[in-house]
């Protein structure tokens, strides 16, 4: 960051190409292209597929809604399958029955740091003649048969404060198709390839030399975060398992979980309600947080809306009543743990 700021240059420069580069050769991407938050990632991906009025995106009830308004900001229409319990991500069997002759995209989320069952979605992405279109936000590095989220598609990356890379804002788009990266590219920088000369009419997602200044030596140690992390939940499942009302999250076959958040499920066998749980931990100094507390057709904004059409979902609304996110981050000691592992068994077996 001094070195951007000596130069005098801080918007949009070698700095930027360097954290893409890097997180190309992270991650195994033929191009990443930094734009200036995840949000606009999803918007200018799906703006770069050339959807039209009519067309459907097909993604999870169960995330954060820039999923849902970067579908909207596109002008498609919003559709939904049900997501299964094991792992909060999308359940293919749902998306199987919820594909009409609209659908266009089918947008998997990898929540909370593990990936969606990308086998059989990609399976029906290809029968279908669907785009893919991952929403990583908080899967930077998860694998699923040793491909990395946003690898089976177009992959989009946030750089949100609380995520496993950080530069305060920012995010990526990754892609092995040399005409959508180009695209990209000149979409991000006001539809120029040159100074002046306009191609397409764009937009301003630049990413800034400082934030990619951020980033880069987070990238460098971003394997020993992600073991840190791993033998954090690993302390927490083996302290958390069996307890009444508690289900553990685990890593599923086939997948490398990168534990972006420790997401546990509250059950109606604990003695406790969900709203209480959080409270009476925060109590005691442990800070919890629900990532959702209700799935994106619950709420008034979206639930009459003309291009979001509502859909049962079940399980997403059953898991988004149950989940309490537990501290898994780098900076927590033995102690911290031990204090998390502690404070939740009081309170279930009160």
């Amino acid at each position: 960051m001094l070195e951007v700021l000596r130069s005098g240059s801080v918007a949009q420069g070698p700095m930027v190409k360097r954290l893409e580069d890097a997180f190309s050769s992270a991650f195994g991407f033929r191009h990443s292209i930094a734009v200036n938050n995840g949000t606009t990632a999803l918007v200018a991906a799906l703006e770069v597929f050339d959807l039209r009025p009519g067309d459907e995106v097909l993604t999870s009830p169960f995330t954060f809604v820039a999923t849902l308004n970067a579908i909207l900001e596109s002008g498609a229409t919003a559709t939904f399958a049900d997501i299964t319990e094991d792992d909060f991500n999308i359940d293919p069997a749902s998306v199987a029955s919820a594909i009409t002759d609209r659908t266009r995209v089918l947008l998997p989320v990898h929540l909370y740091g593990q990936m969606a069952d990308m086998g059989p979605l990609a399976e029906l992405a290809q029968k279908h003649d669907l785009r893919i279109l991952e929403d990583s936000a908080q899967s930077h590095g998860a694998t699923y048969d040793g491909i990395a989220a946003g690898g089976f598609g177009v992959g989009t990356f946030s750089f949100y404060a609380t995520k496993n890379i950080t530069t305060g804002e920012g995010g990526m788009i990754t892609t092995d198709d040399d005409t959508l990266a180009d695209r990209l590219r000149v979409l991000r920088n006001q539809g120029m390839r040159e100074r002046y000369v306009y191609e397409v009419a764009g937009h301003n997602y630049r990413l800034t030399d400082l934030q990619a200044a951020l980033g880069i030596p987070q990238l460098e140690n971003y394997s020993s975060v992600v073991e840190r992390r791993k033998l954090n939940a690993a302390r927490l499942t083996t302290g958390l398992k069996g307890l009444p009302g508690v289900v553990v999250p685990r890593e599923l076959p086939r997948r490398s979980h990168v534990w972006h958040q420790f997401t546990i499920r509250l059950t109606d066998d604990a003695p406790i309600g969900r709203d209480e749980f959080v409270a009476r931990l925060a109590e005691t100094g442990v800070g919890a947080g629900v990532y959702y507390p209700r799935t994106l057709l619950d709420y008034s904004a979206y639930r009459d809306h003309p291009r979001v059409r509502q859909s049962a979902v079940p399980v997403a609304d059953r898991v988004a009543s149950e989940v309490v996110s537990l501290p898994v981050h780098t900076s927590l000691t033995d102690d911290d743990i031990d204090v998390i592992v502690e404070s939740v068994a009081a309170l279930v077996t009160a």
